[in-house]
């Protein structure tokens, strides 16, 4: 038997007045998804505990059967051990986007903060960004490293865990009220606009009508993650197909393989084909028994509020992934179960993730069932709830 998650970043959604009080799951164009819900079990679960925040760190550590309550850390030692940075026991791991805040003559506290990835600037310009600010600001104290796009890291030895605001939380708004209350980590923000303003990076981007990448910010901290092996908790050979840090340092944390697809970038236009059959020649090829695949462009499209691109990831998500996936395993003669979810919402009303339950559905291709439903948050409530998101892998593995 072999496994496989297809996972959609922040794909649930909630009801939009222009799609006919519909959400994006329901109004996309999904003929993969619609036939398989004919065929599969479909119902919600609760991915982030109650209590803790709703992110892609605690929801994916859940989709992938550890319990966030017992193995969060942190968000950002996660992507360290992606990056491939040797945390001490002592360190501190920080997020480190490069965001666009206002660009006018306003105190930094009172600037608003436009865009949480600088229009989803490139590795290697973020890179040049990065450098600049590492020439000014990286001491004995505190060690900047190159991440992707605009997820970077910073690394506090002998810090704290500081309690921080993640930029895409407070889009639109007055960032003074979301400043670090640590001096260090406030100041160094503050800094990084002064380097990164006039830099003739920010100048071309301007020219070419993007948005400038003129700050860090801070987020996600927290300390060296202790993650169990996969496969001794499993019984399984696993690896990960994304292009996210944090998804990559899981897999790390997790004893699980990093498959590399050439294209894989995160955005609305990521090599959806090659994630498809990277996934597909992993389990029937390469002899691992179960594959996570996951696409990022749901999840930006939402921070986006661009209900279009929204709409287009997901159906990029059915005809680009889920069914060639499909038609892959098939070809192949094995036994299979494939698992197709969120891991949270990132409402288009909120441009953020939310706690909310989310929809999944489970198929197996040696029983087929007759159901006469389609896969989306509305229809999903008639089926099973799993309140502990992290026991549905077992539901996967186990039934």
């Amino acid at each position: 038997m072999k496994y496989i998650v297809i996972l959609g970043d922040g794909m649930a959604d909630e009801p939009i007045a222009s799609i006919g009080n519909r959400t994006p799951l329901e109004a996309a164009h999904t003929p993969a998804l619609d036939a398989l819900a004919k065929q599969s079990r479909i119902g919600m679960t609760r991915t982030v505990p109650e209590g803790m925040k709703p992110g892609s760190d605690t929801a994916n550590l859940s989709v992938i059967g550890y319990d966030p309550r017992k193995y969060y850390t942190g968000r950002s030692p996660l992507e360290a051990l992606s990056i491939g940075v040797d945390m001490k026991d002592t360190d501190i791991a920080i997020r480190c986007n490069i965001v666009t805040v206002s660009d006018d003559d306003l105190p930094y506290e009172e600037k608003t903060i436009i865009d949480h990835s600088s229009d989803e600037i490139s590795t290697q310009d973020a890179a040049v960004l990065l450098d600049a600010v590492k020439k000014e600001l990286q001491n004995e104290e505190f060690s900047f490293y190159v991440g992707t796009s605009y997820r970077h890291l910073l690394i506090w030895d002998k810090g704290y865990v500081a309690e921080l605001t993640p930029p895409h939380d407070v889009l639109g708004q007055t960032v003074g009220q979301y400043l670090p209350e640590e001096p260090k980590l406030r100041e160094m923000m503050k800094k990084s606009y002064e380097i990164l303003k006039d830099h003739p990076l920010n100048v071309e981007r301007r020219a070419k009508g993007l948005n400038p990448a003129n700050s860090l910010w801070f987020w996600g901290a927290g300390t060296k993650p202790m993650l169990s092996s996969f496969e001794k908790k499993n019984h399984l050979k696993g690896a990960m197909i994304s292009a996210v840090d944090l998804l990559k340092g899981i897999a790390v944390g997790a004893g699980m393989h990093n498959i590399e697809v050439e294209g894989a970038n995160g955005t609305l236009d990521t090599n959806y084909e090659g994630k498809a059959k990277a996934a597909v020649d992993a389990l029937t090829k390469e002899g691992y028994d179960f594959v996570y695949v996951h696409v990022e462009a749901p999840d930006e499209m939402g921070h986006q509020g661009s209900l279009e691109r929204k709409l287009k990831s997901i159906e990029y998500l059915d005809s680009r992934v889920i069914a060639p996936v499909k038609a892959g395993l098939d070809a192949s003669g094995e036994d299979y179960r494939m698992l197709v979810m969120p891991d949270h919402p990132t409402p288009i009303c909120v441009r953020t993730h939310t706690s909310d339950p989310v929809p999944y559905l489970l198929y197996d291709s040696r029983v087929p069932l007759d159901k006469n439903w389609h896969y989306n948050e509305r229809e999903a409530k008639a089926g099973q709830f799993v309140e502990d998101g992290y026991r549905l892998v077992d539901i996967l593995f186990g039934e």
